[in-house]
């Protein structure tokens, strides 16, 4: 390896450091190890502090290299502090650990601290030190980041491997830049350095995500013929990219495909596959996957459990849901806040607030604390069962215990009662948010506006879309039809026209929605002709009538002659 430079250090670390926290990926996959294994390892981490004469660092290094494997990162921190205590000095690879360690947990810039230690420890960073920072910044979401270290390094003379290439391109793929990613494969392979499975499999996993299914199993089939065999995750994100793209045969034949290949699924791919099935309402397929889940000798995580009590929740079947719910519980697979919150939204939604209300103190004796759209889900459940008042009073009872609400909470509530027909109510709430420093989003403003709108407030509507630039928000086509609906159910068709015509001028255009909207308006007045000139028009521009603007034309039948 090249050395490092005084001013090459330098740079590294004043172009790197100090990073802020930013949740990193969290990845599905779960930890078995047992608290006995890891309690193992510890003691007999003590125990070689105890001993004298003290043993290789390279001992404490193989204990450490155990505890990450179990995902234990804030122990092997926690141990390594007590080596330092004891002057055991550490060496590369042990800071590599610490590295990986902080990375893991979100700090970045803690991996950066441990690079300077490095340096000042005359050690020379190798490829596995950079590696994994660039890991840690792709995981932190720090891509531009990532991708500055990882063209410093090649600047100083270190020369990527197949892992920092891949390390980098999965990043890319994350956040969508698929074409940058797939241009530093071509360059890898310019390089010299062949893309592996797990390269390709990030490529196809981004592009599932993308919704460019059709591109990435036309990819899967290509490295095949290339003797690259797809694994388990390259199979696992093909058929969730199959799955969410309602290609339910080709996902069940790739499964088939993965059996006869001896290529065995993980908890991961069954998870996807119960969870794509229940959203897309095939709770029973899913309850023959969970079955075929269990027969191959896979327990079913907390993931699948909720996946199962959203599904039934759909159907509408909440006495099966709890029973799936209560059923983890006796098995030992502790509910999480996710858990909790699915089961919260379906009780509310099905207006049985008395038990999503208990599902909130039992999170609470169980340590969980409830998130925005648990508490979201109660006010909306009490809003819809036309309980505003007892939704305020929730909403004040959490905030005097500690909650912070946000945009979506407020904007729930407020929902709430401009549906129930308290616009002051309404009104006070959307100014408290702001005395409170929430900026409302424009779905805010649209609920207010739609109240407004209902009542024939349209003064107050126009002091709202002028308050909409103070906030630096812009209207958008939904925000337009609520207006155009409004103004033509109150009567004011003119005024409704010109909204539409306004959006003609405007960087938004008229949507299907506004058409129709537009031509409801002018056959219930009798206003044939524009009617009809407007379903030209909307012909015209690839549109097409919905229900209500056939039914409408059918009612009226002189409209025909001009059509």
């Amino acid at each position: 390896m090249t050395m490092l430079t005084f001013s090459s250090r330098r740079l590294i670390l004043s172009s790197f450091s100090p990073f802020h926290q930013i949740p990193a990926f969290i990845s599905p996959l779960h930890t078995h190890n047992s608290a006995a294994e890891v309690n193992e390892v510890v003691s007999s981490f003590h125990n070689l502090l105890r001993t004298k004469p003290q043993p290789s660092v390279i001992e404490f290094n193989k204990l450490s290299s155990s505890l990450v494997k179990m995902k234990q990162f804030q122990t092997v921190i926690s141990l390594s502090n007590q080596m330092e205590l004891v002057s055991i000095k550490p060496d590369l690879y042990t800071c590599n650990i610490l590295i990986n360690c902080f990375c893991h947990l979100q700090s970045v810039d803690l991996g950066f601290s441990i690079l300077a230690k490095i340096l000042k420890l005359c050690f020379q960073p190798d490829l596995v030190t950079f590696t994994t920072l660039i890991n840690g910044l792709c995981r932190d979401g720090k891509i531009g980041h990532a991708v500055d270290l990882f063209d410093k390094i090649v600047a100083m003379g270190h020369q990527p491997d197949v892992r920092t290439y891949t390390v980098i391109v999965n990043g890319m793929c994350k956040i969508g830049k698929l074409y940058l990613a797939m241009g530093l494969v071509k360059r890898m392979a310019e390089k010299g350095c062949e893309p592996d499975v797990v390269t390709y499999s990030a490529i196809i996993d981004g592009l599932c995500k993308c919704n460019q299914v059709d591109e990435a199993f036309e990819l899967f089939k290509e490295i095949k013929t290339q003797g690259i065999l797809p694994d388990v995750v390259t199979h696992t994100s093909l058929i969730h990219g199959l799955c969410y793209s309602s290609k339910w045969k080709e996902a069940s034949a790739l499964f088939e495909e993965m059996l006869e290949r001896n290529i065995v699924p993980d908890v991961v791919t069954f998870n996807v596959l119960v969870d794509e099935l229940c959203k897309d309402g095939m709770i029973i397929k899913a309850q023959s996957i969970l079955s075929r889940m269990i027969q191959m000798g896979f327990e079913p995580d907390v993931v699948t459990y909720s996946s199962l009590i959203d599904g039934y929740g759909l159907h509408g079947q909440m006495h099966l849901a709890r029973k799936v719910f209560d059923v983890m519980t006796r098995k030992g697979c502790h509910p999480d806040v996710h858990t909790y919150s699915i089961l919260i939204n379906w009780y509310c939604k099905k207006k049985c607030i008395y038990k999503a209300k208990q599902l909130v103190s039992e999170m609470s004796s169980r340590g969980l604390v409830p998130d925005h759209y648990v508490y979201s889900s109660i006010i909306y459940g009490l809003c819809h069962a036309r309980r505003p008042w007892e939704a305020l009073e929730f909403f004040r009872d959490t905030c005097a215990s500690g909650y912070l609400p946000n945009v979506v909470t407020y904007s729930t509530l407020l929902h709430g009662f401009c549906e129930n027909g308290y616009l002051e109510v309404a009104a006070s709430l959307f100014h408290e948010m702001q005395v409170s420093n929430l900026k409302p989003s424009i779905a805010t403003y649209n609920i207010l506006i739609e109240g407004m709108c209902k009542v024939g407030r349209f003064k107050d509507v126009k002091k709202l879309l002028s308050r909409l630039c103070v906030d630096g928000l812009q209207p958008t086509n939904y925000t337009f039809n609520i207006i155009i609906n409004g103004l033509a159910r109150k009567g004011h068709l003119d005024e409704a026209y010109q909204v539409f015509k306004n959006m003609q001028n405007d960087v938004r255009l008229p949507d299907n929605c506004s058409y129709n909207l537009i031509i409801h308006a002018f056959l219930r007045h009798k206003d044939l002709e524009t009617a009809a000139k407007l379903i030209h028009d909307m012909r015209d521009k690839g549109f097409s009538a919905d229900n209500t603007t056939l039914a409408l034309v059918a009612e009226n039948n002189a409209i025909l002659k001009l059509l």
